[in-house]
């Protein structure tokens, strides 16, 4: 999830540019960037804006800068706080975003700077891949991302409708427990060749995540069918199975690959509508996944 300043700003020689490690002290102004930055993106290029208000923002980026598995940084200039960056770190591959920028923020180089820290700091820690998804209305961000190496390798369309609430037969969709952890695993590993054990950990101990079982197994899990969740499964029917089940599609609703016509048409077809596109971007390892899948908007 990615915003950068206005297009339309005007630029001077600023002060240096200084990057230190965020604290959850730091949550409140940079929630305040975050909502601007999203909203006056989203709102210069017709689109809505995905956080609701700077509350939203900060509690959001308040328990990423306290999340012992998140790398979070902030740009100070001036003494004063100007933009923030996440690098998720819980597993093999990880995932950048929110990365923000104050939309009054005098100096073209901040957006890079954050960026260069975290990727410094994946190529410290050696994950087998980075990867972020940036918003495909957004030509100053996906060139920048460009730049620094990353590749777009899925289209995607958020997505957003009512709750189907139906079972379909043959599935079972059913809350995730601690001791399913290892055969979603396995699914995402025959899936993308990686796993996300890390944050499903994290989303079974805090209730949101669910499975499907069919075929006498597990064939499938999301962390949280949301914005924020990623879904695996081994088969389109699997994926259909937990959505129908959902009681509800919070908004701005579920990032489907456009490549994967026959679940974006369904989709469509129970009343869902494409309300923003995306690009899923990558550095490094990636499989063509090798079954259906919902990305967060993290990766």
């Amino acid at each position: 999830m990615t915003a950068a300043p206005h297009p339309a700003e005007n630029h001077r020689a600023a002060a240096p540019v200084a990057i230190r490690r965020a604290t959850p002290a730091d949550a409140e102004a940079c929630g305040r960037i975050c909502y601007e930055a999203f909203f006056r993106v989203s709102q210069h290029h017709n689109f809505p804006a995905d956080i609701p208000s700077p509350q939203h923002a900060a509690g959001f980026l308040s328990a990423l800068f306290g999340h012992p598995g998140v790398f979070c940084v902030v740009a100070e200039q001036d003494g004063k706080i100007v933009g923030s960056n996440c690098m998720d770190e819980r597993t093999a591959i990880a995932g950048i975003g929110p990365i923000t920028i104050d939309p009054s923020c005098q100096n073209r180089s901040v957006g890079r700077q954050l960026m260069k820290a975290v990727l410094d700091r994946a190529e410290e820690r050696q994950f087998k891949g980075v990867r972020l998804v940036q918003a495909g209305y957004h030509m100053r961000s996906l060139s920048l991302y460009t730049k620094l190496g990353f590749i777009v390798r899925e289209p995607l369309a958020c997505l957003h409708g009512p709750a189907i609430r139906q079972e379909i037969s043959g599935f079972r969709v059913r809350p995730a427990r601690p001791d399913d952890l290892h055969a979603c695993n396995a699914v995402a590993f025959r899936v993308h060749g990686h796993d996300r054990g890390g944050e499903l950990s994290d989303s079974i101990q805090a209730g949101s995540a669910i499975v499907v079982e069919s075929r006498g197994r597990i064939t499938g899990y999301a962390s949280s069918l949301s914005f924020f969740g990623h879904a695996v499964s081994e088969t389109n029917e699997d994926l259909q199975a937990m959505i129908s089940a959902a009681p509800e599609i919070p908004p701005p609703g579920l990032l489907v690959p456009m490549r994967n016509s026959f679940l974006f048409r369904w989709c469509l077809g129970h009343g869902f509508r494409t309300t923003q596109p995306q690009n899923l971007m990558t550095i490094g390892l990636y499989n063509e996944p090798a079954g259906a899948y919902l990305p967060s908007v993290l990766y």
